[in-house]
């Protein structure tokens, strides 16, 4: 995409992509609040579904429209905020089995961090690691993993969910390796 296709430069802040992705940051509470309280209902998995289809939808748009750097910013956030909060309301809900999502909780929450500190330490040098594309299949991944737990058809059948966490563990190790050497190589060239 040249700047001429562009509908918004790389510094806007008010977008529909940044709107979407605001929607999701403000409607993930009321995810997590009705995962503690109801687990599994429709309402439950209504909720969830509109998060994670406005992520879809965000990614859509700002591809359209033109990437922001406070997008790629707020997008990730939302990601994080969105699935480690469905994750640990999980926890905190006590269905019996979902204690079983404590390990693959604690490893997706390191891993985000140690992106986060990787990635401010290569900004620090004035480098930017690019999102790997399977990251997004990551997120889609985790979404489900909590999707299966609170929708009603699967959300009494735990193994479900659980088989689904453990691929996304994997997927999510296999992004921060893949983000690691990216970034690696990116900064041994700025030098």
């Amino acid at each position: 995409m040249t700047s001429r296709d562009r509908t918004y430069g790389e510094s806007a802040l008010l977008t529909p992509a940044n709107a979407m992705t605001a929607f999701r940051l403000l409607v993930t509470p009321l995810f997590i609040y009705f995962i503690i309280v109801r687990r599994v209902s429709w309402w439950t998995s209504a909720i969830g579904l509109l998060a994670a289809v406005s992520d879809y939808f965000d990614g859509k748009v700002a591809r359209r429209q033109g990437t922001t750097t406070s997008g790629a910013f707020l997008d990730p956030l939302a990601d994080k905020v969105l699935v480690l909060g469905g994750l640990y309301a999980l926890i905190l809900a006590r269905p019996h089995g979902v204690t079983s999502f404590i390990v693959p909780a604690i490893i997706i929450t390191l891993r985000e961090v140690w992106m986060s500190v990787h990635r401010s330490r290569a900004a620090q040098h004035g480098i930017s690691i690019p999102a790997v594309r399977i990251a997004k299949w990551k997120t889609f991944v985790q979404d489900w993993a909590i999707g299966l737990c609170v929708l009603p058809i699967t959300g009494h059948h735990l193994i479900l969910g659980e088989v689904v966490i453990w691929v996304a563990v994997v997927m999510t190790i296999y992004t921060g390796w893949r983000y690691y050497v990216d970034g690696r190589e990116l900064l041994s060239r700025a030098r």
